[in-house]
C-alpha cells in the first residue's frame, strides 16, 4: 500500500468506528504500517473526525518522524508490530460493551469471553486478558505485546479492546465481532447460555491459519 492510500484508509476507518458508536469522545487509536514506518491517529484525536493533520508517521521503533503528536499509546502499537511481523494494522478501541465487559471480576486470562457466534472464532481469533495498567504506561505495551504473541485480539481491563489483522479492514472485523460478543455476553447475563465447544471454535478458520 502507498503512504497516501494508508492516510486515506485511516481516515475513512476512523470514521466508521466512530460512526458505529465505537470510538466515543477522544478515545480509541489506530494505525497501519507501511514497509518500516507506522502511520497512527494522534493524541487526542477524534477518530470520526481524523483527518491527514491527526497522523504521525513513526519508526518501527516508535520514533516520530512527522505529523501529529502520536496517541499515548503509540508503543502498544509498535509491541504489537515486533511481535507479529505479519500485521499491518492494530485497532485499540475503548468500545461500550468491550469495556463494561473489562470491568467485569473473574473473567479468566486466556479467554475471557464464551465464544456465542461463529463470527466472533473467524474474526477475532484467540482472545487473551491483559491486565490493567495506567493509559500509556509502557508496560501496558510491554503486557500487550506478549500477549499477542499467542494471541489474535486483547480485552484490556478496564481499557477496552485491541485488534490486529493483516490489513486493516480485518483488523477492524475483529474489532467489530469483538464487541458484539462482549454486548451478548452482558445481555446473557444469568442466564444458561450455549457457547460453541472448543471444537467447534478449532474447526472454523482465521486469517492468522491462511
Amino acid at each position: 500500500m502507498k503512504e497516501a492510500d494508508a492516510f486515506a484508509a485511516l481516515i475513512s476507518t476512523g470514521h466508521a468506528l466512530a460512526g458505529a458508536g465505537l470510538s466515543p469522545g477522544t478515545t480509541g487509536n489506530i494505525s497501519t504500517r507501511v514497509g518500516d514506518r507506522i502511520l497512527v491517529s494522534g493524541t487526542g484525536a477524534r477518530l470520526g473526525a481524523l483527518s491527514n493533520d491527526d497522523i504521525a508517521i513513526l519508526t518501527l521503533n516508535g520514533e516520530r518522524i512527522v505529523g501529529a503528536a502520536p496517541t499515548k499509546e503509540a508503543m502498544l502499537h509498535v509491541r504489537a508490530y515486533a511481535v507479529r511481523p505479519e500485521v499491518t494494522a492494530v485497532v485499540h478501541l475503548h468500545s461500550p460493551a468491550a469495556l463494561a465487559v473489562s470491568c467485569l471480576a473473574d473473567l479468566p486470562e486466556a479467554s475471557p469471553l464464551p465464544c456465542y457466534t461463529p463470527y466472533y472464532a473467524m474474526k477475532a481469533g484467540r482472545v487473551a486478558l491483559v491486565d490493567y495498567f495506567p493509559p500509556g504506561d509502557e508496560r501496558l505495551a510491554e503486557a500487550s505485546g506478549t500477549a499477542l504473541r499467542a494471541a489474535d485480539s486483547l480485552l484490556l481491563r478496564r481499557h477496552g479492546l485491541v485488534t490486529i489483522g493483516p490489513e486493516l479492514a480485518s483488523a477492524v472485523a475483529a474489532a467489530e465481532e469483538l464487541e458484539a460478543n462482549a454486548d451478548i455476553h452482558l445481555r446473557l447475563a444469568g442466564r444458561a447460555a450455549d457457547p460453541l465447544s472448543p471444537d467447534d471454535v478449532a474447526a472454523l478458520p482465521h486469517w492468522r491459519n491462511r
